[in-house]
């Protein structure tokens, strides 16, 4: 039996945790772990007991949804709610942080980033991690229990789909492919 190391764990909790998000833009996760233990969790969506992007779309203000709490600060005002210290901690996040998370993650003590997307890096973010002495790593997930891409691989499915459909002359054939794609991704 092969084990998952445990920056595959760790990431894959936080892609788990990005199932829950609520923005319609980007599903982030983010876990804080320290001394091998979880210790808080978060996602991207609403202020509790708002409206959500998924119902209500998102609220845009310069290229930002200023209606989404980021999944990183989420996690760490878990941590500030419940008096759970994060100096010293590591932080996985499914996404790169923007600026705003990156301050909010030095200035929650985090040592370490690991991310699994690259996303808008932006270059005053990683010179404050590493003014700051926070070491990030891309961990791309690769441990299969979650499928990252999934939503993206049945829309696809769906399309071809249908294209195939409108030109196909072997309708036996098209039939056969249709109950397939149907039995792998739960689709109608």
């Amino acid at each position: 039996m092969e084990r998952i190391s445990w920056d595959q764990y760790y990431m894959a909790q936080s892609q788990l945790l990005a199932l829950r998000s609520t923005c319609t833009r980007l599903m982030v996760g983010a876990t804080v772990v320290r001394d091998k233990r979880i210790i808080a969790g978060g996602y991207n969506g609403s202020v509790s007991g708002s409206v959500h992007c998924v119902d209500e779309g998102c609220y845009v203000i310069d290229g930002h949804c200023v209606r989404t709490v980021h999944a990183e600060a989420n996690a760490l005002l878990q941590c500030a709610k419940f008096g759970v210290p994060t100096e010293g901690a590591e932080l996985y996040v499914t996404h790169f942080p923007c600026l705003q998370c990156c301050k909010q993650i030095i200035q929650g003590g985090i040592k370490a980033v690991y991310y699994a997307e690259d996303y808008k890096n932006h270059p005053y973010a990683i010179e404050l991690f590493k003014e700051a002495g926070v070491q990030t790593k891309k961990v791309e997930l690769t441990y299969l229990a979650v499928d990252t891409q999934y939503n993206k691989k049945e829309k696809y499915i769906r399309e071809l789909l249908e294209e195939l459909e409108a030109v196909s002359n072997d309708t036996e054939k098209y039939a056969t492919l249709k109950t397939e794609a149907e039995e792998l991704f739960n689709i109608r």
